[in-house]
């Protein structure tokens, strides 16, 4: 078929998922411009594909957010992009790398990023505890992206979760009438 007969739709909208898969253990939270942030997330990928086909191991989440890095920083000027770059390598475990607007990249013990994050500094900075369980992680990350939620207005809908351990991704949802809430209705 011709270009011109080909029909695309594309919907966007608050409930777009932001986690995109760029290895079998490391993901990365989106922010900024949705074009640009899934443009990055494509040429990381291809650069992690080749790596692996060619060392014939998993890459390293280092590895993957320093290429987040090069790319976001390389093109600062013309990029709007936001990553936060996690997962779970045989060198280091789990592990969480935050690179804001112009390509700085820092490893953390958990990160926060997009329009909502700015209400929420002082709940993660007060609720994170270092050894947390699983069941708490995922309380925390609940309860902060739900915080963030109900301030920002350019947040919603639904929460999308990724647990990524040894074993690979394990994937959650809550959808919006399970929300957890902190105020009265």
């Amino acid at each position: 078929k011709q270009w011109y007969q080909r029909r695309v739709a594309i919907t966007a909208g608050r409930v777009t998922d932001k986690l995109t898969q760029v290895a079998d253990k490391i993901y990365c939270c989106r922010s900024g411009s949705a074009a640009d942030t899934q443009a990055i997330a494509d040429y990381v990928k291809f650069y992690l594909d080749l790596q692996e086909n060619e060392t014939n191991e998993e890459p390293t989440v280092e590895v993957a957010s320093r290429i987040f890095q090069m790319l976001c920083y390389n093109n600062r000027d013309q990029l709007s992009a936001s990553i936060i770059c996690a997962g779970w390598d045989k060198t280091n475990g789990g592990q969480v790398y935050c690179l804001p607007l112009g390509g700085m990249c820092v490893r953390m013990p958990f990160a926060i990023g997009g329009s909502g994050s700015t209400y929420i500094y002082g709940h993660c900075d007060n609720t994170y505890k270092v050894g947390m369980t699983e069941e708490q992680c995922l309380k925390f990350v609940a309860d902060a992206v739900a915080l963030a939620m109900h301030r920002d207005g350019s947040s919603g809908g639904m929460i999308r979760l990724a647990v990524l351990t040894k074993d690979g991704c394990k994937r959650l949802n809550i959808p919006g009438n399970q929300l957890p809430t902190f105020w009265s209705k």
